[in-house]
């Protein structure tokens, strides 16, 4: 664990030599703003040789707005000048001018790679100012090392060593909600949509749409289709239609290629699908298209601790941590990719892709062709397995249910749906579920089987006796804490009914993201999603207002993962949550701070209750109190958001979530059936085999039920260990706080070659 005290932060930053600026350069994306304070500078690699004007100081309140604005305010354009040798000695000397040495470059491959070799070459350029007579050899020496940290802003996640790019996540987003509204129109209609997504040479937002709306069809750069695919393609899309279907959706990126390196364009693909159809009008759409805050930090926290010898860093996402990795290592792994689908090696080049993106290949392309219109009739049904969901509804659970049922029938079993959780289970309601049955679910909200929150103990003789009417072999549950107290009463009845000693697993969905064994939850991305757009509206409403602050009640019970997570993503001032005790102390020291931003430029502030945080500090209280010792500086307005987060259509990271996790799921459930089938008969009694399939870190986790009920506070409902705590004082900081900030395990540099999967491991990894 380090530590970085946030007074000496702000301290090094303004001393000489410590001075960093920021800089977007390429093609603009969601979410590359920077935060700072006095001593970070924004500038692009145009403004670095311009110079003058073009590198402003960046202060508090100049960066006070920036979290729900889109693109990039400081600008970014590709510089033609900055790739010669006297542009890079004009940037060298402006820098030098400002007293700058420390960059934090927001790009591509393309921007980082400039910027290391502007890197390698800063001793000498620094000499020939010094013969030049533009410095003099004393600033040479003060300013002798520059130290470069990377972040990649790309939409396209085209970048080797990190999961997802800065503004990935908002390009799928506005993909989804494409899909999604075309979906309403072709309910009057039969119609064919052909959606082209950007993607020059990466598929991965045209892979990960395509899983996330259940396309028919997908052409990606990466894994062109063999010869023929138009026949075959239009055999897929008349058998969708012979099940009943009224649309199809095939997705293109704008770099597919056929086998031969021949692009494959959204209007090829309209001319083969009028063909198939040729009484049907085909459409053909163009798409345009609080992971960055953590990331600008961790990139500041890299800068303030380089060394003259230090080699310059990329600030990565892995799983749903920061880490940082050799900038050039990253560099030639992207364009070995390149040269590899230059060289029509594909297989290669998903392989270097790296473990997300070979997943979500394996699972798009692989399982997910049996998604799209796959006979598997001639299999042999061994297994029965049933699916139920259990607790509130989330979103993301009607894609995992489609996920589980789709795969599961792939690999051979018959799959049972299970309404109303196991209240319905001992009511027997319980039926089987075909493959058509789940058509088009992956967009659905809610749970469309049904849920509640009834455990099975008060009913466990009625489930037994339906377990043996339906001969179920193996179950998989899908929901929140209720969920893991439902595996463990059917553990413990194991020694009482043998229709429990079966393969049990569960899937973590619930928006409080509060269930032990799990970093994220299936429908906390679309409640959160749900919060921070709320909060941007409600702040927006002000615009014309002076000095307004808002009280905003969210959900999750005791846990503050919601609060605290959204507030980091909107921008709040202050998230109050039960993790965290306060008292009126507390609260009379964060009006005074509040106040004390107020009388300078900053317009509105936002506050963040979570629903169960303190029972005498209610939402009405903090609001009262906001109110009366805010007068003559700002009025307060109060929101309580309620079932609004648990609504609509699910996330892109909600449904790929969902669906991956329950392939995964399905995948293990057949192993355990596999290892357990004994004369005739499933039996399995053992700890491992009921399970809570979670993320940890950075992997997929199935750990024993049994083994979670020492790190889970049952009164309370909540892990007894909670990550997203760590992310709490980078809040504060935001806000402007005196506080300490850690930055855990994420200070040690790693190496792109430990995060390159190995060929047999491509179909595993996660």
């Amino acid at each position: 664990m380090a530590q970085t005290d946030n007074k000496k932060f702000f301290e090094n930053l303004t001393g000489a030599g410590k001075a960093i600026a920021v800089l977007t350069s390429g093609g603009d994306a969601q979410g590359p703003h920077p935060h700072g304070d006095n001593g970070i500078t924004g500038v692009g690699y145009q403004g670095m040789v311009d110079g003058g004007d073009n590198i402003k100081e960046a202060t508090w309140e100049s960066v006070s707005s920036m979290l729900q604005m889109g693109g990039t305010v400081i600008g970014s354009a590709r510089c033609k000048d900055f790739r010669t040798h006297e542009g890079r000695l004009k940037a060298a000397h402006n820098l030098v001018q400002k007293g700058i040495t420390n960059l934090c470059v927001v790009g591509g491959d393309g921007s980082l790679t400039g910027a290391n070799l502007f890197r390698e070459e800063w001793s000498g350029l620094l000499a020939e100012l010094v013969q030049q007579g533009l410095i003099d050899e004393e600033a040479a020496q003060k300013y002798s090392a520059l130290h470069i940290v990377g972040m990649v802003g790309s939409i396209d996640n085209d970048f080797c060593g990190t999961d997802m790019t800065i503004g990935t996540d908002s390009a799928l987003h506005r993909i989804i909600e494409v899909v999604d509204a075309i979906m309403t129109t072709a309910q009057s209609h039969q119609r064919t949509f052909v959606l082209e997504v950007m993607g020059r040479h990466c598929g991965y937002l045209a892979l990960v749409s395509a899983l996330a709306c259940g396309a028919d069809w997908v052409l990606i750069p990466e894994m062109p289709p063999e010869d023929g695919w138009e026949e075959k393609m239009c055999q897929k899309l008349s058998a969708t239609r012979s099940r009943g279907s009224r649309l199809n959706i095939i997705i293109v990126a704008e770099g597919a290629i056929d086998r031969h390196g021949k692009a494959i364009t959204s209007s090829i693909v309209k001319d083969v699908s009028t063909e198939c159809f040729q009484r049907e009008r085909i459409t053909v759409l163009f798409c345009v298209c609080c992971q960055a805050s953590r990331m600008g930090v961790e990139a500041v926290l890299a800068l303030l601790e380089t060394t003259a010898n230090t080699a310059a860093y990329v600030v990565s996402l892995c799983g749903n941590q920061s880490v940082r990795l050799p900038l050039m290592e990253c560099v030639q792994m992207t364009q070995e990719v390149q040269k590899a689908m230059d060289e029509k090696r594909f297989e290669e080049a998903v392989r270097l892709r790296g473990r997300c993106v070979s997943y979500v290949l394996f699972v798009t392309c692989g399982v997910a062709n049996y998604f799209l219109s796959f006979d598997c009739s001639f299999f042999r049904l061994d297994f029965n397995v049933a699916v139920l969901n259990v607790g509130a509804p989330a979103a993301g659970m009607n894609a995992a249910v489609r996920s589980a049922v789709r795969v599961g029938i792939s690999e051979g079993h018959k799959m049972f749906a299970v309404s109303d959780g196991f209240e319905g289970f001992s009511k027997g309601q319980i039926r089987e579920i075909k493959w058509a049955d789940v058509g088009g679910w992956t967009g659905q909200g809610g749970s469309l089987l049904g849920t509640k929150r009834t455990l099975p103990a008060k009913h466990i003789d009625k489930i037994a006796e339906q377990m043996r009417k339906y001969n179920i072999n193996a179950l998989l549950v899908i929901g929140g804490f209720e969920a893991l107290e439902c595996l463990l009463q059917l553990c413990e009845a194991r020694s009482s009914y043998e229709e429990f000693c079966i393969p049990l697993c569960m899937l973590p969905a619930v928006i409080s993201n509060n269930v032990p064994g799990t970093d994220l939850s299936i429908g906390a991305d679309t409640a959160l999603n749900a919060i921070v757009e709320t909060c941007d509206r409600i702040k927006q409403s002000a615009s014309g207002t002076k000095h307004r602050v808002f009280i905003i009640e969210t959900m999750g019970g005791y846990c503050g993962y919601l609060a605290s997570v959204g507030g980091l993503a909107a921008g709040a001032d202050a998230a109050y949550i039960f993790e965290e005790p306060f008292d009126i102390r507390d609260l009379q020291s964060n009006v005074e701070h509040l106040t004390e931003k107020m009388k300078t430029s900053i317009q509105r502030g936002l506050v963040l209750r979570n629903e169960n945080s303190n029972e005498n500090y209610t939402t009405d209280f903090i609001y009262q109190l906001y109110s009366e010792e805010g007068k003559g500086v700002f009025d307060c307005r109060k929101n309580v958001l309620g079932h609004m987060q648990q609504g609509g259509a699910p996330s892109p990271f909600d449904r790929n979530f969902g669906t991956k996790i329950a392939a995964k799921a399905m995948q293990w459930i057949t192993k355990k059936l596999n290892e357990s089938y004994r004369k005739g008969r499933v039996f399995a009694n053992t700890e491992d085999s009921a399970c809570l399939l979670g993320m940890r870190w950075r992997a997929m986790v199935f750990q024993p039920v049994v083994q979670l009920k020492d790190k889970t506070d049952f009164v309370h409902r909540i892990p007894n260990e909670q990550w997203w705590l760590k992310l709490r004082p980078l809040m504060k900081i935001l806000a402007k706080y005196k506080t300490s900030y850690d930055v855990s395990d994420s200070g040690q540099l790693e190496h792109v070659v430990l995060n390159r999967p190995k060929e047999s491991e491509a179909m595993a990894a996660i």
